[in-house]
């Protein structure tokens, strides 16, 4: 157990919610080896946004080696681990989230998918050479997006689009502008019956996201009604968040599931994500198959990654990022 409270200012500073739930809605689940998988594919990116995955054939010495190292990095003293940052905009941060005044309870490391020399300045910090950190990242990296891939093929599939590459092959450019990011909650007290959040609600602006946490739980996804539901802690399997990106591609039919991340009171909380986002200079829009007639149902007016990208980052973490590329309907 890793405690850092004390590298935290006061408790009063960061948000606090009331942890209770009353609903028993059941996260979907899928076994990416059944041959269904598709259509439950499909109707979980339609009704969530967010499912959780099995028989992903993922590596576990991958996943286990990655995550010790994620362990050994957070528990280095602050004045060590302050060497791999400021995260500008790839590196280690502490508490802000952003550009924009957003505090949680959160250290984290955010990496760049295409660049070797960010594993340089974490290595050193915990003790080991930059390759075999590097090569550490990269098997992990490697292994969920080819599962990322592979679900968006699915996905394409079960939507009937001729091109089944099309979500895939934004990944898989040697352009993409993906990134990896590890988060560490430390424990944090309760405070008259309620949590400190950990990293504040808001939706992935990429086109997927893919997570794996250790058995601690704190991750919640709002519901189409605005109620939130816990996402019970599963260290074996993955979770998949639609992304904003995906949500304009398919204009509207998948949807960007809005979450967040409670502390926990007693245990840390370590994950692991990667954010599958198009290269810099892809055009983002609803794909002509997916529209009824032309481009007149379009609900997204047309906007490249690079530009959605830069104002998200000017944005908030709760904002409705999309709010300002969605397209003026008149009745």
């Amino acid at each position: 157990m890793v405690i850092m409270s004390k590298q935290y200012p006061k408790m009063e500073q960061f948000c606090v919610v009331n942890s209770s739930q009353s609903t028993n809605t059941l996260i979907p689940l899928i076994d990416l080896s059944q041959p269904d998988s598709k259509s439950c594919l499909v109707k979980a990116c339609e009704e969530f946004g967010f499912f959780k995955v099995i028989n992903h054939g993922i590596p576990t010495e991958f996943i286990s080696r990655l995550e010790s190292k994620a362990i050994k990095f957070f528990s280095s003293p602050m004045c060590e681990k302050e060497k791999a940052g400021p995260p500008n905009p790839v590196g280690y941060g502490n508490k802000s989230i952003g550009r924009n005044g957003d505090v949680g309870w959160v250290e984290y490391l955010l990496l760049s998918t295409n660049s070797e020399n960010d594993c340089q300045r974490i290595a050193s910090v915990v003790g080991e050479t930059p390759e075999n950190f590097s090569l550490c990242v990269n098997n992990y990296v490697k292994a969920v997006k080819k599962m990322a891939c592979d679900i968006l093929e699915m996905l394409a599939d079960g939507l009937m689009i001729q091109q089944k590459n099309v979500f895939s092959e934004l990944l898989m450019d040697k352009q993409s502008d993906s990134v990896f990011r590890l988060n560490h909650y430390p424990p944090c007290p309760v405070l008259h019956g309620k949590n400190l959040i950990g990293f504040g609600e808001h939706t992935d602006p990429q086109i997927i996201s893919v997570l794996r946490s250790n058995n601690t739980s704190g991750l919640q996804i709002s519901l189409k009604e605005g109620s939130w539901i816990p996402v019970p802690a599963d260290q074996d399997s993955f979770f998949i968040n639609v992304g904003d990106s995906l949500q304009v591609m398919t204009n509207g039919r998948f949807k960007s599931v809005r979450h967040r991340v409670l502390a926990n009171s007693y245990k840390s909380r370590v994950s692991m994500i990667y954010f599958g986002g198009p290269p810099l200079s892809e055009k983002i829009a609803p794909l002509p198959s997916l529209l009824k007639e032309g481009n007149n149902n379009s609900l997204y007016k047309e906007f490249t990654w690079l530009e959605y990208k830069r104002s998200a980052f000017k944005s908030k973490l709760a904002d409705n990022r999309l709010c300002l590329f969605e397209k003026i309907t008149t009745s």
